[in-house]
């Protein structure tokens, strides 16, 4: 199997959410050996949306399991999939 790249648009709960903390949380819970980066983008009225960078195997449940734990985290309103790319 092969990997692939993803990137989850994050976006908080509120212009309010502490984002440098939300960042440390969101590396934590996915893990070291599949976060590649984050940035920000702003969204407008204050809201800034997190695109993580993800790398994983392209095996059963891909980038599910990196959703699901950011999902779970205080301050995240919505992870969505934004783009999967296979790794050469």
């Amino acid at each position: 199997m092969s990997d692939v790249a993803g990137i989850l648009k994050v976006m908080p709960e509120s212009p309010d959410v502490d984002l440098e903390a939300l960042k440390s949380s969101i590396q934590g819970a996915v893990g070291e050996e599949e976060f590649e980066r984050i940035e920000e983008e702003p969204i407008g009225f204050g809201l800034v949306a997190l695109n993580v960078t993800i790398v994983v195997d392209d095996g059963e449940g891909g980038t599910e399991p990196a959703e699901k734990a950011i999902a779970d985290l205080d301050g995240v309103a919505s992870v969505e999939v934004t783009d999967v790319r296979r790794l050469m």
